[in-house]
Order: C-alpha cells, then structure tokens, then sequence
C-alpha cells in the first residue's frame, strides 16, 4: 500500500478538518468551542514555525534575485531586454492583480461570523490599519534595517535587501562570491527548516481549519472554494492577457499564437512544471512561432529560470482575498505596496518548492498591506489545486515573452547572431 504524497495528506488533513469541525458545530457547540480551544494553539505554532523562516529567507532570496539578473544582463544586448521585458510584464500582471481581484471580490458577500472568527482578537483587526501615502514613503527606507527584520516589516527590508544586492555588484568580484554563496547557503538552510515545518503540515492544517469551521461554519468551505475559483480565473485571465500583449508588442495574431502554444499549453497542464516544458516550448519557438533560434535559445532558459506571470497573481490575490475576508478595505498605497513586492520578490523565489515559496512570497507581500497573516495556512493547503491554472499562464508567459524579445531584438538588428557580452 502506497501512502499518498505530502500535497494529498494535507488536502485529506484539510478535507478532515473541515468535516470534523462542521460537525461538532452542528450537533455539539459546546464541543466545538472546546475542540476549536485546543486546536486552535496548534494551528499557530504551525504557522508560528513557518512565519520564523520568512525574514532571513527573504533577505537572502532579493539579494540572490539582483545578483541572477544583474548576471544575466550583463550576458549582452538581448538578455538586457529580455530582462526589461521580463520586469515590465510581471509589473503589469502584479497591477491586473490588485486591479481586478479586489474588484470581484468586492461582488462577493461575505459572512460576518467567517471575518469575526478569523479576526480572532482586536490586534488583528488592527494589523490592516492602512498607512497614509506619506506614511507608506516615510517607512520605505528603513533607518535601522535591523529593527525592520526584527519587527517583520517588510517593505523597508525587501528596500534595504535591494540597496544591498544592487552594491553588492559593484563589490570585488571575489569578496562578492563570497557573500552570494553566504546567501545562498542562508536560503537553502531556510528552506531545510521549512520542509521540516512542512512535513507537520497535516497536522497544523487539521489544526487550523477544525477550529475555524467549528466557529465559523460553513461560511469557511465556501470562501477557501471561492478562493480557489478565483486564483484559477485569474492565472485564465492572465493567459488571456499573454495573447494581448503578443499582438500588441510582438506584431503577431493572437489566434496563430494560440494555436502554436497549445501543446505546450498541454504538456504544462500535465506536468505542472515550467522546466519539465523547456524542451515543448523551444521547440514551439523554433518550428511553430519561427522565433530567431539564438533568441529562443537564450531568453527561454532565462525566462524559466527568472520569470513567472503568475506568480505576482498570486501574492496579490492571496493578499487581497485575506483583505476580503477580515472585511478590511484595501487603499492604493496598499495594493500599490503589494504589487510592487511582489515583482521583486517573484524575482527570487523562482526555482523554490511549491509550498515553501508560498510561504516565504505571499507571507511578506500579505505583512507589507498590513493584513493578517493567519488564514495563509489554510490558503497554503488549498493553493496547490489551481496549480494546473498557473503553470499554463508561466509557459504561456515565457513564450509570450520570447515573441516580443525576437520582435524588438529583430528591429534592432541583434537576433541574427548569438549576443556577445558588451
């Protein structure tokens, strides 16, 4: 008998604890009462243990993230637009984010006893006090970066973690190897701690989800289904976007596009992995959209290793359906905040395990609007199913990519022969 993978145990722990909940609240209150008392401290040291690693995690992730791209621009002229191109699409799929998911969810009524339960005490409520916009500028350079880690503020630390990556490249050579491989040790030790957390996953979901839906009812079920429903309209609409974009600013029809990335499209939804489809979306590129072959074959790689669409789409949304179901009011500043952390954090975390980069990108993106951060753990459970959604939009996206890249770099004359380093 074989036992089922990590990512089933925790949806079967989730599944359990929602059933278990629902029942003691239907037939016996007081028990639930009881039960969700018990459980409820279990759920937040699970999530205790996994919000310890956020910190250096991040910290190490942004710094590695300039590093990477400061190496592959540096590689020549085509990889410095693909590098343009890549930021300049994960800045526009980040707003659609914080345009539209608060947008849809704002259409959607929410029950009073799910956001009372979640709140759980006065603190949290005031956790998602929005800062004023001058505020918000005032705290984005920390004056003590040591005090920001210490607090888990976010915002000024990804700040201070960019100012330090992007020095760092001006560092010698030697000493600067030398700090990128202390980062790279730091965030691969996090990662060690995380999967140890990860492995009680089973149980602080159990935890987490027996004593929300024994409070709060069925009110739970229906929000994390509509959560879910949402993520995956969302990775829909931001697949959609990629055909847009391609006829805008890489002069080719939509549908000829479509037709010549579908079977990547399918290889992605079977393999749910980016890198596993590298092979289908080259060879897409070289014999379907007749990309320049230098061009396919380095901007591809590049935007695997580098570049997700979806994944800003997914911090932001996470963010605000958490907003949406404490009942808080996100403002610009926010999402603004929002959006713009989760372009630089999607920068670093390619390349980690689902469920840890979940934790160490949506937790600081989620602290840095000033919400909550105690529904992530149920989010963190169900977040693997709208996965097929996610990495269709990433291939979709990296090919997306590549059209325009080989569209400008054809205009000025560099898709001919492979980039040399200038």
């Amino acid at each position: 008998m074989r036992w089922p993978g990590a990512t089933a145990r925790v949806l079967l722990a989730l599944a359990a604890g929602a059933v278990l909940g629902l029942a003691l609240a239907h037939w016996h209150p007081q028990a639930a009462a009881t039960a969700a008392g018990i459980a409820q401290p279990i759920g937040r040291l699970w999530l205790s243990a996994l919000q310890m690693t956020v910190v250096p995690l991040v910290l190490a992730l942004v710094v590695l993230g300039v590093a990477n791209a400061s190496d592959a621009a540096a590689s020549g002229r085509v990889a410095r637009r693909a590098m343009l191109v890549f930021v300049a699409m994960l800045s526009l799929f980040a707003a659609y984010a914080a345009l539209v998911a608060p947008a849809l969810l704002s259409l959607v009524p929410r029950d009073p006893q799910l956001a009372a339960t979640l709140q759980g005490s006065q603190a949290a409520v005031e956790a998602g006090a929005a800062p004023s916009l001058a505020q918000w500028i005032g705290g984005a350079i920390p004056s003590n970066a040591v005090m920001a880690a210490a607090q888990g503020a976010m915002l000024p630390l990804v700040v201070f973690a960019l100012f330090f990556g992007f020095a760092l490249t001006r560092v010698e050579a030697e000493r600067r190897a030398q700090v990128i491989g202390l980062c790279h040790a730091v965030a691969d030790t996090m990662i060690v701690i995380v999967r140890w957390v990860l492995l009680a996953a089973p149980l602080g979901v159990f935890a987490l989800m027996l004593a929300v839906c024994a409070q709060a009812g069925l009110g739970v079920v229906g929000a994390l289904a509509g959560y879910i429903v949402l993520q995956c309209g969302m990775y829909l609409g931001a697949t959609a976007l990629c055909y847009a974009l391609v006829a805008v600013f890489a002069g080719r029809s939509p549908l000829a596009f479509a037709k010549a990335v579908l079977p990547v499209q399918v290889v992605a939804a079977s393999t749910q992995s980016s890198l596993a489809t590298l092979p289908a979306m080259l060879e897409a590129a070289r014999d379907r959209l007749h990309l320049p072959r230098p061009v396919a074959a380095l901007v591809l790689p590049m935007a695997v290793t580098l570049f997700r669409i979806t994944s800003p789409v997914q911090y932001v949304v996470a963010a605000a359906f958490v907003a949406w179901a404490y009942g808080i009011e996100l403002t610009a500043v926010q999402l603004a905040a929002g959006a713009a952390l989760a372009v630089v954090i999607s920068l670093g975390s390619i390349g980690l395990p689902g469920q840890v980069s979940f934790m160490a990108t949506v937790m600081p993106v989620t602290q840095s609007m000033g919400l909550p951060v105690e529904p992530l753990g149920l989010l963190l459970a169900v977040d693997t199913i709208p996965d097929v959604f996610a990495t269709t939009g990433n291939v979709t996206g990296d090919l997306a990519a590549t059209a325009i890249v080989a569209r400008r770099s054809t205009d000025a004359g560099d898709a001919s022969t492979p980039p040399a380093a200038d």
